[in-house]
């Protein structure tokens, strides 16, 4: 079994993706992870899709949504704790610009601030950890991981600015999880017209059969501009009766609808 993640080693993907058996294979950014699935050079991809603080990971819904019939195989919540990583023979003092992935950057922009230092995007946190070393006045946020493979220090831990900080990652595969009993299901759709009550039409569908939706978000479908798309995650598989019923009578209330997966459900979102 191999098993893609969005990497390289260090991240907190790679964490995530460690909790499957398999052997790991890293690609830079999250289309090549789908791409890996696509042609079956993995078997399974792990990407980021959703941050509690930050929101969704807009690239990976799309890729779901427009360019790709891979399916949601499984989900993995991870809690995420920054850390403030500098070189061993830097001083926490001595740190006028901090590197790392622009999310961790949005996540810890508070502590970021109050240190008054310059910030830089980079393409991951183990990227940014790789991309400081021997500069004594840069710093990167990243994992405890990062700071071992890279011989960094840790100048601060738990630098994020909210404690309940939880990442999402999804497991994506040709085809998703048979039933367990205890399921989610995500689905994008596109409402075939713009008329007044035409979401609420739709959402009273699932509100009839006792379906509790666990998220339901908007995106621009890339058509026009007041153009939407949405995603909606509900509890239970699409193989059950209830949810078949319902994806039934909504196809002819909406542009289209397209099933993304139905998966074991982990925790509480």
């Amino acid at each position: 079994m191999k098993i893609g993640y969005f990497g390289p080693a260090g991240t907190f993907t790679e964490e995530a993706a460690s909790t499957l058996r398999g052997e790991m294979v890293p690609y830079d950014t999250i289309p090549e992870v789908f791409e890996a699935v696509h042609t079956g050079e993995v078997d399974l991809g792990v990407v980021p899709i959703e941050n509690s603080i930050e929101g969704s990971v807009g690239v990976t819904l799309d890729l779901l949504a427009h360019q790709y019939l891979l399916k949601i195989r499984g989900e993995i919540i991870l809690p995420i704790n920054h850390n403030l990583l500098i070189n061993p023979e830097a001083e926490l003092g001595d740190v006028e610009i901090v590197y790392s992935h622009y999310q961790p950057l949005s996540q810890c922009r508070m502590f970021l601030e109050k240190r008054g230092v310059r910030t830089q995007a980079a393409r991951s946190t183990a990227a940014a950890a790789e991309m400081i070393l021997g500069d004594m006045k840069a710093a990167a946020i990243g994992t405890k991981r990062a700071a071992q493979l890279y011989g960094l220090k840790i100048a601060e831990e738990d630098i994020q600015d909210h404690k309940n900080n939880m990442t999402r990652f999804v497991v994506i595969d040709q085809e998703d999880h048979s039933p367990t009993g205890k399921d989610k299901t995500s689905v994008v759709l596109c409402l075939s017209k713009d008329r007044p009550g035409g979401l609420y039409d739709i959402l009273g569908e699932f509100a009839s059969e006792n379906i509790n939706l666990t998220k339901i978000e908007s995106r621009p479908s890339k058509e026009k501009l007041g153009s939407y798309i949405f995603f909606v995650d509900m509890e239970g598989h699409h193989r059950d009766i209830k949810i078949m019923n319902v994806i039934n009578r909504i196809q002819s209330k909406v542009g289209y609808i397209k099933i993304l997966g139905s998966y074991p459900q982990e925790g509480d979102d």
